[in-house]
């Protein structure tokens, strides 16, 4: 397996678009419910953690791009071959692989839930997640570049929602905020780790690297989407906190939808039925990058071909989202994803640059 991969030209992204790769797969359905995990740890400085997990975020994105500068143009699973050998490195490959599978899931059935609870009460899991997932097969069909075109056209068209929270900031009581800086460095540490399914996706970067087209460019807008994705986080959890009693918070699965389900308007009543529908918008992308991951990972470690893997795919989760209807069994995988993907996304990459300094150095001294 090459460790480098040559990309032909007609493939290749600029890095301008790594802005709304970054915002659309950290804004997804993990936003709905963050603010009030962050508050059952952090309580009324939880708005703290979010900053926390931005500072964090910005020293992984560091470590991520120093690891991938070390090579001409290589993504995490030639990477991994290389620092590892073969049979590990393409072990610890299908681990992402298999986390990728798992994050797909989790998304689409994550979204079905709300459908169901929300709108339609009687919602066939099947039928939903087949119309879903054909949106997804013909968007990854379509190749790189019509992905990353779907990620900045969903942008567009469905982050203008934060705007409709004006009601509920004119309404915050910034009583709720007192007394501040309460909790203790774990408690925040801890709030802060409660974002890391909502963040996640950010590993992506790591397979989407050897596409980008001017990589000496692509610093700043990967920075500035970890900006915006953090403040528009940091922005729904401090409306959550300031509108919400905290007996408020405790009883909303979906905090932020609460917040679109108090608003009305003359020529509407159920304005969050909009939102729901909308939010498709910001699920999907995440679902087709997933998707486009799983199907080149494959195709990488084991040269299947994509349209197969991704018929697949396709055929296993449709399947999978009929025995996922109960919301204990979806919080356990979310929780599952959560616990695990912690150490994968936040943690592995360190490792990963520590055993490339220690090869590194080894290889200069018996140069010498």
């Amino acid at each position: 397996m090459k460790v480098n991969v040559p990309i032909k030209a007609n493939l290749q992204i600029r890095s301008f678009y790594l802005f709304f790769f970054v915002v659309t797969i950290q804004i997804g359905v993990g936003i709905m419910g963050v603010p009030r995990l962050i508050f059952e740890v952090a309580k009324r400085d939880a708005w703290i953690s979010v900053i926390i997990a931005f500072v964090y975020l910005c020293l992984l994105l560091l470590v991520m791009l120093l690891i991938l500068r070390q090579y001409p143009n290589a993504d995490i699973f030639g990477i991994q071959v290389d620092l590892f050998g073969n049979i590990i490195g393409k072990l610890l490959g299908t681990i992402y692989i298999a986390y990728f599978v798992l994050n797909l899931f989790t998304i689409l059935i994550t979204y079905i839930e709300v459908v169901t609870i929300f709108i339609f009460p009687d919602l066939n899991n099947v039928i939903m997640a087949a119309l879903l997932i054909s949106l997804v097969v013909y968007s990854v069909l379509g190749g790189i570049r019509v992905v990353i075109g779907v990620c900045f056209l969903f942008f567009i068209m469905s982050h203008w929602l934060i705007f409709l929270l004006i009601q509920p900031i004119l309404e915050i009581d910034w009583i709720h905020f007192q007394p501040m800086f309460q909790a203790s460095i774990t408690e925040l540490l801890q709030g802060a780790r409660e974002t890391s399914y909502t963040f996640s996706g950010i590993e992506l970067l790591f397979i989407l690297y050897p596409f980008i087209q001017n990589k000496q460019k692509a610093t700043f807008p990967l920075y500035l989407g970890i900006f915006c994705s953090s403040m528009i986080v940091l922005i729904a959890t401090v409306v959550v906190l300031g509108y919400f009693t905290p007996e408020g918070i405790d009883a909303r699965e979906w905090s932020v939808l609460g917040l679109y389900k108090i608003q009305s308007f003359s020529f509407i009543e159920r304005f969050d039925y909009i939102v729901i529908a909308e939010w498709m918008m910001v699920s999907l992308p995440n679902m087709i990058l997933f998707s486009w991951a799983i199907t080149y990972g494959l195709k990488r470690l084991y040269h299947i071909p994509q349209k197969k893997t991704l018929y697949t795919l396709a055929i296993v989760v449709i399947i999978a989202s009929i025995f996922t209807k109960e919301h204990y069994i979806i919080q356990a995988i979310i929780n599952l994803i959560a616990r695990y993907g912690f150490w994968i996304v936040y943690v592995y990459p360190f490792l990963i640059l520590l055993i490339i300094a220690i090869k590194k150095g080894f290889s200069n001294r018996n140069k010498r």
